[in-house]
């Protein structure tokens, strides 16, 4: 009888590992998380090859405004996005009707007011400008930080988002004008001060330390990750939320921002 010849062990182990390696690449996931320039997506840098291990692949788009990532994210381009607070996301919700919604905590941006002219906001002259951002949610926050410091003060029953309209007293006689957020950089050399979110005054080299007002580091304003409804449940969301919730994520955070921007987990 002839006898059958095996095949050689290395074979068999090339084999082997090469299934298990296969496997592992089919388990793979690819996902786009939006994002605005700045702490968001540097932190998602960290997250990165966290997620990698966990068979997770992050795709990190930046987007230029606070409106397109919301857009992108209820129509299908974008499968997460990092980089709105839940009012804001609450109010484009109501607003817009996406179907999107918040499955985790990220960071926490002390809002500042900041100015070229002056060194304290008492120094902003009776009639001066002040530019805040046009959108209702962080417009909103920055009449509440004025009336804060007692420079305003806004109807009660404005509550989280008072416009300009709902000023009830305004010593001082400011001129409160409206930009886009992304512009509020640009428009100190303008303007007496200006409100200005975290990430856009760190691409424009300002920091917390640098604000003649800064809000309360605890508040209602905390980030989010957000997802289509349809997908809250997937897999995905729960190992990116673990991959960002790590120690060591958190460390980068309090040693890259020096406490202008929060881990909040």
């Amino acid at each position: 009888m002839q006898r059958r010849t095996s095949m050689p062990l290395r074979l068999v182990l090339s084999a082997a590992i090469a299934a298990v390696i296969g496997a592992g690449a089919a388990q793979a996931e690819t996902i786009k998380i939006g994002v605005t320039p700045g702490p968001h997506a540097q932190v998602l840098e960290v997250v990165k090859p966290i997620a990698a291990k966990k068979g997770l692949d992050i795709q990190i788009i930046e987007f230029s405004d606070y409106v397109i990532p919301n857009t992108a994210l209820d129509a299908g381009e974008i499968q997460a996005n990092s980089f709105q607070h839940q009012p804001y996301l609450d109010n484009q919700k109501k607003d817009r009707g996406f179907k999107i919604e918040s499955v985790g905590a990220t960071l926490n941006f002390p809002l500042g007011i900041y100015s070229k002219k002056h060194k304290s906001f008492a120094d902003v002259p009776a009639g001066g400008t002040v530019a805040i951002q046009n959108d209702p949610t962080n417009g909103g926050r920055s009449l509440l930080l004025l009336q804060a410091n007692g420079i305003i003060k806004v109807k009660p029953e404005a509550g989280l988002k008072p416009s300009v309209a709902d000023i009830i007293d305004n010593p001082k006689k400011l001129k409160i004008i409206e930009v886009e957020a992304a512009q509020a950089p640009r428009s100190l050399d303008d303007v007496d001060a200006a409100s200005i979110n975290t990430n856009y005054a760190t691409q424009a080299g300002l920091t917390l330390n640098d604000a003649i007002l800064k809000e309360d580091a605890k508040g209602p304003y905390v980030n989010v990750i957000a997802v289509r409804s349809v997908d809250k449940d997937k897999p995905w969301v729960k190992t990116l939320l673990a991959s960002y919730h790590t120690p060591e994520v958190k460390a980068f955070v309090q040693e890259k921002f020096k406490g202008a921007v929060l881990p909040s987990w």
